[in-house]
């Protein structure tokens, strides 16, 4: 048993090599990553195509899978490829044969199925053996002149065959299909585009090689997904990502409403966008409905056939349907991001990000490449064809003759090169010759021939010295492929729309996706929060943790924003959905914003945008602040008051009427005009009243055509007239006068 265990050698230390293991890790890694990057997951520039999909394209027309041809079981297609190119799990190559036909994942089909190909459900496609399927004539561009030398072949992976190393490429694979792989350190990501543009823009390109991007996208205005939707990028974003190959592409679901009489309506999408399963979609809608985060939508349904239709019913006929939809949008991949990283192996070598105009240059030189490979191919062949009816015509214009050699001659072929100085190929053929072909017609025949080779021989040598001509005919190449798949065409229309995304109000469609129920908030005077269902009249019952109190108590929505404004001067924002619910003691606010330890809540109350505030310190300063400079996005809060210790913020007011009272804890009153205090987002604010010791008491807004009024601790009204204020009426920073009578001793307005 021990014997087993031993390495080969047995046992001695001569065939045990020492290796560093982070070396042989770095290596071998480095060897997967190249594999990986190379032979998987990112496609060639000039055909588009990674390696598994060239090999399936490339064995369905070595069986001569045509457009024309019968459709064939997917199983014989995949045992090809396995067998014959890609040694791979035959699943990954029927996956990638299956994606190849798939209308809602390619933009133009590679591979024409017929059977359950799956859906953009997410379903399956059936088992291979099921399945079958054939080339498209898109698959046929890509192959044009692979019989004529056009590209370059490999041995394949045991050398018993050979495979393209790149396809001919006739049609614009990478951009019109796009692409997405992740290799290692690297992925790519591109979108399809339109064929028609391509070509346009292709065409512009070979009139001007510098175009530049900006021109480009005056032809390809952006990407073309075979699902359609909407693309809401502004020109500039999406040039911004052409020019240097990433960024990405917003693109939302298609939509309209229909009317259902009555006032009522339904919204029903048509298009949603690329790659995003349906039913995953409905379900995540379903989703939130359930946890009523779409508080305008009643229901959802699928009512798709062929065509995409999914049916949304508003909560009511007076919801706005924008705001509906801007809510879905947000909360749902009905709006989706598609990124844009155009990383693809460049010469079929360098895996590199190349920007658009880059991506377009490489494929035309591919094109002029394998026009370039053909036409040599197609001279070499003409040139041993004439070679061979040149001999043909010396053997009838001596034809008596040649038949006499043949028979007389043990060897006529020596004889022949002699007589006539043909050459080896040349006898070869005559002696090869039939009978019948010694009509006179046939003569007539071969000198048509002739005559029609030497000239197209002639044309094949001007387009070689021409590089003029070489890119006239690639632009004619290309003008047929637009032709094929022109705009006019079912295939070639654009589907994808370009719009700018509405203008809608933010706070509308935030609150769109809050369910609207009233509740109280309650804040402890320790600072504890909570928010109890309904509007609490009696906030007597409430308890709190021991030695803590109520500091304030009023009544929201959960739709409302809540200001909490500190004694430091700083003010927070929390939503009215995401307080603490009424169970227990709620929590500290220290643990929702970012509170000094040595600050307290001065006050909190619901966020009224048209409402402003007076903002006072102890010391006696103090400013007005427009409520919607409160409202805080982050956990920091926002610092409104600056303030130098010990003075800390005293009161918030709301401000209201023409005059403003001052009481000090002097119990001195000054009164004076609001419009002597200044409005300001962020200060120390004014001298408001001057003391000796002491600080500000209270402070009351009023219209002074009403006058002055308090309540005693009795609850008794007082109320003083203009006239009567005649002697507290004064400036701003004044000291005062010492309270009317009747005043209440707290030295505050309310009791």
């Amino acid at each position: 048993m021990g014997q087993n265990l031993l390495p080969p050698g047995g046992g001695d230390d001569d065939s045990i090599l020492p290796v560093d293991l982070k070396a042989a890790l770095e290596e071998r890694y480095l060897a997967y990553a190249l594999s990986t990057i190379m032979h998987r997951a990112l496609p060639d520039v000039r055909d588009g195509l990674k390696p598994v999909h060239r090999r399936i394209v490339y064995a369905m027309s070595e069986m001569g899978l045509r457009p024309t041809s019968a459709f064939r079981k997917c199983a014989k297609i995949v045992g090809e490829v396995m067998g014959n190119y890609h040694p791979h799990g035959d699943q990954s190559i029927y996956d990638a044969l299956a994606r190849l036909a798939q209308d809602f994942s390619q933009r133009y089909t590679l591979v024409n199925g017929q059977g359950n190909f799956g859906n953009i459900d997410g379903d399956s496609p059936a088992a291979m053996r099921y399945t079958e399927s054939k080339m498209t004539a898109v698959s046929e561009l890509l192959l044009e002149g692979i019989d004529q030398d056009a590209v370059d072949f490999r041995d394949t992976y045991d050398e018993s065959n050979s495979e393209p190393v790149v396809l001919p490429g006739a049609f614009p694979n990478l951009l019109a299909n796009g692409s997405s792989g992740i290799a290692v350190g690297m992925a790519t990501s591109i979108p399809p585009h339109n064929a028609h543009e391509l070509c346009d823009a292709a065409l512009h390109l070979i009139r001007d090689r510098d175009a530049t991007v900006e021109k480009l996208v005056e032809f390809i205005p952006g990407p073309d997904f075979p699902t359609g939707g909407i693309i809401i990028d502004g020109r500039d974003s999406i040039i911004e990502s052409y020019k240097t190959g990433r960024g990405g592409f917003r693109v939302r679901a298609k939509w309209e409403t229909e009317d259902l009489g009555r006032g009522g309506y339904q919204i029903v999408i048509t298009e949603i966008p690329f790659q995003v399963q349906k039913s995953r979609l409905i379900e995540k809608i379903a989703e939130l409905l359930l946890a009523r985060k779409l508080p305008l939508l009643e229901d959802v349904r699928d009512e798709s056939a062929e065509d995409i239709r999914v049916v949304l019913m508003p909560k009511s006929r007076t919801v706005d349907p924008t705001i509906l939809m801007e809510s879905m949008f947000k909360l749902t991949e009905l709006e989706s991001r598609f990124p844009l990283n155009m990383n693809v192996l460049s010469m079929g070598r360098i895996p590199k990000v190349m920007a658009l105009n880059d991506v377009l240059k490489e494929w035309l030189d591919h094109r002029r490449e394998v026009l370039l490979r053909r036409s040599r191919f197609r001279l070499a062949a003409i040139e041993k064809r004439l070679e061979i009816l040149g001999g043909f015509l010396i053997a009838y214009l001596n034809i008596d003759e040649v038949i006499a050699i043949i028979r007389e001659e043990d060897e006529p072929k020596p004889v022949m090169m002699v007589r006539f100085g043909l050459t080896d190929n040349q006898v070869e053929a005559i002696l090869n010759m039939r009978l019948r072909s010694l009509r006179k017609l046939e003569e007539f025949e071969i000198r048509k021939e002739f005559d029609g080779l030497t000239k197209e021989k002639a044309d094949i040598e001007a387009l070689l010295a021409s590089e003029e001509k070489q890119w006239q005919t690639v632009a004619w190449e290309i003008g047929e492929v637009k032709k094929k798949f022109a705009k006019a065409t079912e295939l070639g229309r654009r589907r994808t729309q370009f719009a700018e995304a509405p203008e809608t109000d933010e706070a509308a469609v935030q609150q769109a996706m809050i369910e609207k129920e009233p509740i109280t908030v309650v804040v402890s005077e320790k600072g504890w929060i909570r928010a109890l269902k309904g509007h609490i009249s009696d906030t007597s019952t409430l308890t709190f943790k021991e030695g803590d109190g109520l500091k304030v108590a009023f009544p929201a929505q959960t739709t409302d924003k809540i200001l909490i404004v500190t004694t430091g001067g700083k003010a927070y924002t929390l939503g009215g959905d995401k307080l603490p619910g009424g169970r227990g003691h709620g929590e500290p606010l220290r643990i929702m914003v970012d509170m000094e330890n040595d600050q307290d809540v001065l006050t909190a109350f619901v966020h009224d945008p048209q409402r402003k505030q007076l903002v006072a310190s102890t010391a006696g300063n103090g400013f007005i602040v427009p409520e919607i400079e409160l409202v805080a996005n982050t956990r920091k809060g926002k610092q409104i008051m600056n303030l130098t210790t010990p003075d800390e913020t005293k009161l918030l007011v709301p401000v209201s009427g023409d005059h403003v009272a001052v009481v000090g804890e002097n119990r001195k009153m000054v009164v004076f005009p609001l419009s002597q205090i200044p409005e300001m987002s962020r200060g120390k604010g004014v001298r408001l009243q001057r003391y000796k010791d002491g600080g500000v008491g209270d402070i009351k807004c009023f219209a002074i055509a009403d006058g002055l009024t308090w309540e005693d601790s009795a609850g008794r009204t007082f109320t003083k007239t203009k006239d009567e204020l005649i002697e507290w009426l004064g400036d701003r920073a004044s000291a005062g006068r010492g309270v009317p009578k009747g005043f209440p001793r707290s030295g505050r307005f309310s009791g």
